[in-house]
């Protein structure tokens, strides 16, 4: 075995002690527990920091940071957040399965993916293994934990965290924290707990369908070049998290988006990139430009899973999705085809400026954007019984709001205070709220 699997192998191995809490049993006292609990990484914290850098155990765990530092800060850093997990556990009601299975996910991901590398470099091939067997392990343990604890949980809802825990912690290692496993684990523990709280009830077909549709469609979006490998795994787990927090009719109006949005960057790209307009990557779009147009989407998502616990209506946060999926594909299409013609105005003034100018409009690119706010109208209209007419219409009127917005703050406010990628941000966020409201003043229902 390589280094990298060797000290893979030996993180899985000290992972494996999350499986101490299910053990504990019901009756014991607290504060017991939560020693009995804790322990075993303290130790192994311990070790870290004062093991000699001549031992052989300090090779077999050294990252290379490690080695110039002659501690291993690495593995101290893992135990520590792992010990802190517990405590959130024993403590304040992290379910033990959700807990376990990111110490796993985690751990044996990162040896699956070590032990691709051994075979290709491909960097998605790579993560591609991290995320199967985080999936793969992270289940297990669960499943694991769930038999020794005694307790009761769906399979389907533990094979979902598993696959949402494992394409979370992918995205965060591909895009935020590449070398820091104890801040993936605790952004990936605290997202889980959060999803297990929903009152989630899902079939047997229905996870089925997420995990197959999901992952075709994002390779598919990986090889056509329409998404950068992080984008690639930002689209898959909305899509997972879609289907089964939403419903199939929720899915098809974001992949829509994703589709037909990542499709138009490839348009005329050599002219895109003459004129100075193109997408960079060659179109691809990375996580940051997936998030800026989905995350208002996302929330909309897990608000309405949340829906029933606060006594809300699913139909408010249904419209407020419409409406932010509606100006992300509204405004693409208005930038990758409006941007092909001359002439374009800036919307505050009406002056003709260069193509490319933040917060310019043609005409052409207006009608496109309403072809794409109207196509996702159309998709709720044809999947969901309660959007008629003017339900649908107010779909449309929201995805043309936001598009309207992302171009006066594009005139207003781009490249002063904020980004493009914060420009839709906010118009996605202005769709959402226009889409609610008017869900919520003229009583919408699904």
């Amino acid at each position: 075995m390589t280094s990298p699997v060797r000290r893979a192998v030996a993180f899985a191995l000290v992972g494996t002690l999350a499986l101490v809490i299910p053990l504990i049993g019901q009756n014991e006292d607290p504060a017991l527990a939560t020693v009995v609990a804790i322990g075993p990484f303290l130790v192994v914290a311990m070790f870290a920091l004062t093991v000699r850098s001549q031992n052989v155990l300090f090779e077999l765990f050294a990252r290379p940071g490690d080695r110039r530092h002659g501690k291993l800060y690495g593995l101290a850093g893992f135990a520590l957040t792992a010990a802190g997990l517990a405590i959130f556990t024993v403590e304040f009601g992290m379910p033990t399965h959700v807990y376990v299975g990111t110490v796993f996910l985690l751990t044996f991901g990162n040896l699956t993916g070590h032990l691709v590398r051994t075979v290709t470099h491909e960097r998605v091939v790579a993560a591609g293994g991290f995320v199967l067997g985080g999936f793969l392990l992270g289940t297990g343990g669960q499943l694991l934990a769930i038999e020794l604890g005694g307790m009761s949980v769906a399979w389907q809802t533990v094979a979902f965290l598993g696959a949402s825990g494992s394409l979370i912690a992918a995205l965060l290692r591909e895009t935020f924290f590449k070398h820091d496993d104890a801040l993936v684990l605790v952004v990936v523990a605290l997202v889980l707990w959060l999803i297990a709280g929903f009152p989630l009830d899902i079939s047997t077909q229905q996870i089925a369908v997420a995990l197959v549709v999901t992952a075709v469609l994002g390779y598919a979006s990986f090889a056509l070049d329409t998404a950068s490998l992080p984008g690639m795994i930002t689209g898959v787990l909305l899509g997972l998290l879609t289907i089964v927090l939403g419903d199939y009719g929720w899915f098809a109006m974001l992949i829509a988006f994703f589709g037909i949005g990542g499709l138009s960057s490839k348009f005329r790209y050599d002219q895109k990139l003459d004129r100075g307009i193109a997408q960079e990557n060659e179109g691809a779009r990375g996580s940051g430009n997936v998030l800026a147009n989905s995350l208002v989407a996302l929330v909309a998502v897990l608000a309405a899973a949340a829906s029933p616990i606060a006594g809300l209506s699913e139909a408010v946060f249904f419209f407020a999705f419409a409406g932010a999926v509606s100006t992300a594909l509204a405004d693409t299409l208005s930038s990758e085809i409006g941007g092909l013609y001359d002439n374009p105005r800036l919307i505050v003034s009406l002056d003709v400026v260069e193509p490319g100018t933040d917060g310019a409009v043609t005409w052409q690119g207006e009608l496109a954007g309403l072809v794409g706010a109207t196509l996702i109208a159309a998709i709720a209209f044809v999947g969901f019984g309660g959007v008629t007419t003017v339900p649908a219409a107010a779909i449309v009127a929201a995805g043309a709001v936001g598009m309207t917005v992302d171009s006066l703050l594009g005139a207003l406010i781009e490249g002063r205070y904020v980004g493009n990628q914060g420009v839709n941000f906010l118009a996605t966020l202005a769709a959402a709220l226009f889409g609610g409201a008017v869900a919520v003043a003229f009583g919408f229902a699904l």
